[in-house]
């Protein structure tokens, strides 16, 4: 994939000129403008009513929209250094890994619906063993949590999410004939992934503990030598890998079929990010309004972390890279030590 298949015709313009050209990125940035206004209209002087959310008690509103606007900031400065860091490499073109688009569509619509299934299994599952349904991410997670989960609320959340968006997926694909590589799970260029996974890592590492939550300084050394290791593993099971074997090593590609444009795929990316923490612990589905302003929020939080997913693995052609770089140590180890400590009592 070359500088110009990223992204379209050159015609002489500057990249940040076609960029914003992209019918996919300016439909992006008319939602943004538009559900920005829309959150300040429903809301007025009103309270959020997330209120499985402590970060927004005593928030102001505006810090939250703001809040959102920077997710998508930082998300363009990391697909930045994404792109220098692999400006001099071939990149694989993941459309010729899927099979033609009737086949691509009916994949692509068969994983759709057998994901809301598997979220609405998460919703009855989560509310039978505790009070939060199943989600892609643990409650607490990111934002804290006055009532942190119970030891094995926390492994029945990554046994079920394991094993219905990471192994199931995987292995009906390999047995409809789909090879590792087919499934973006090899590397074309070890050294380069590498490098960019240990760029983005640091980049990512600085941004949480600096702005996000330094709270893992704060934990003693018993909480860090049991806390870090029981927040990888978790984490690795129970979010970074069923994330990457369901919507980056096969949603992903067949968006790109599907569409023909990285701009739109990534775009989709991030959609699916967003989408597939429907019934995360503090949204709030009791009203219309409630509803919407639940699902605007999902985007300000997922969508930019889903297209920076999106861009590293189009970028490689390797699933593998944004688990290492932006998922399983950065965010769910350096911010999520402090929720895991809490959830198993680490005194």
């Amino acid at each position: 994939m070359t500088a110009q298949q990223r992204l379209g015709p050159s015609g002489g313009r500057p990249p940040w000129l076609r960029l914003l050209s992209l019918r996919s990125v300016q439909l992006t940035a008319a939602f943004w403008v538009l559900a920005t206004i829309a959150v300040l209209l429903i809301v007025g002087d009103g309270e959020l009513p997330f209120g499985e959310r402590p970060s927004l008690e005593g928030v102001l509103l505006a810090g939250e929209v703001i809040n959102g606007w920077a997710n998508v900031g930082v998300a363009l400065i990391l697909i930045g250094v994404t792109y220098l860091v692999t400006r001099g490499r071939a990149m694989p073109d993941m459309a010729v890994r899927t099979p033609g688009r009737p086949i691509a569509l009916a994949e692509t619509a068969g994983l759709v619906g057998y994901g809301v299934l598997v979220q609405f299994g998460g919703l009855l599952l989560g509310r039978a063993v505790g009070e939060h349904a199943i989600s892609l991410h643990m409650h607490g997670t990111l934002y804290g949590a006055d009532k942190p989960l119970s030891p094995i609320e926390a492994v029945v959340w990554m046994l079920y999410n394991f094993v219905f968006y990471a192994v199931v997926p995987y292995l009906y694909f390999r047995q409809r004939g789909y090879s590792n590589e087919q499934l973006n799970l090899r590397s074309s260029n070890r050294t380069n992934d590498t490098l960019l996974i240990l760029v983005i890592l640091v980049l990512e590492s600085t941004i949480e503990l600096s702005l996000v939550s330094d709270a893992i300084f704060r934990l003693d050394t018993n909480q860090l030598l049991i806390g870090i290791p029981l927040a990888f593993l978790l984490n690795l099971l129970g979010t970074a890998l069923p994330i990457m074997v369901f919507i980056y090593c096969i949603l992903l590609p067949r968006f790109l079929k599907l569409t023909g444009s990285v701009a739109a795929t990534v775009v989709l990316g991030g959609i699916a990010y967003a989408v597939i923490h429907f019934f995360e612990s503090w949204t709030a589905y009791d009203s219309l309004t409630n509803s919407v302003l639940s699902v605007i929020f999902l985007m300000f939080q997922y969508f930019g972390p889903g297209i920076i997913k999106s861009v590293l693995t189009l970028g490689t052609g390797n699933a593998w890279v944004h688990v290492w770089a932006y998922h399983a140590i950065a965010p769910h180890v350096t911010v999520d030590t402090t929720n895991i400590s809490n959830v198993f009592r680490l005194r």
